[in-house]
């Protein structure tokens, strides 16, 4: 009995949850439309236009890292990291209770049965500066400040780290994929 409960456990440890959707969507094959999540945000942000902001974004990343030598006094500026194009997000419009505007969502994974809020965004002044509160694994999150470009559909977040003798900066842009205004397009 327990080898065949090991068995188990070890096929079922070997699938991740969206395969095993997967493979669940595969034996029930439907006579209604189906459609990705992706597909789904697109007839959303296509419901009013009005609304710059919300879409679905390409995400890319800078790290740069600002240091002295041990012996000298110039400040040496690197880069740590640089991811471009890494992830793919929708941003949508929360009008629910929360003290926020924005929701952030990953949506890579367009064949999960449920997705999850990685980030808040806030606006400021006039809505071309804006909050982001980045929920990170383990229960972390982490702040930054964005200014959004409504002509070139971009929104660029930074947020710096201090310790010792260096200062570590973080660069997020936000490019936006669909829908594009008619501003960028001009």
């Amino acid at each position: 009995m327990k080898i065949k409960f090991l068995f188990i456990l070890a096929i079922c440890g070997s699938c991740s949850m969206e395969k095993l959707y997967l493979m669940n969507q595969r034996k029930t094959s439907s006579q209604y439309e189906q459609m990705n999540f992706a597909d789904l945000i697109k007839k959303y942000v296509d419901k009013d236009k009005a609304n710059g902001m919300e879409g679905i974004y390409s995400v890319s990343s800078v790290v740069v890292k600002k240091s002295k030598g041990l012996f000298s006094s110039v400040e040496k500026e690197k880069e740590v990291s640089r991811k471009e194009n890494y992830a793919q997000v929708a941003i949508i419009r929360d009008n629910g209770k929360n003290n926020r505007e924005y929701i952030e969502v990953p949506i890579d994974n367009n064949h999960l049965p449920s997705y999850f809020v990685r980030g808040e965004f806030t606006s400021l002044s006039g809505g071309n500066i804006l909050v982001l509160k980045h929920f990170e694994p383990k229960g972390q999150s982490l702040m930054y400040s964005f200014t959004y470009d409504q002509e070139k559909d971009i929104l660029e977040g930074i947020r710096t780290e201090s310790n010792n003798n260096s200062t570590v900066t973080y660069k997020l842009t936000f490019i936006k994929l669909y829908p594009k205004s008619a501003i960028a397009h001009k």
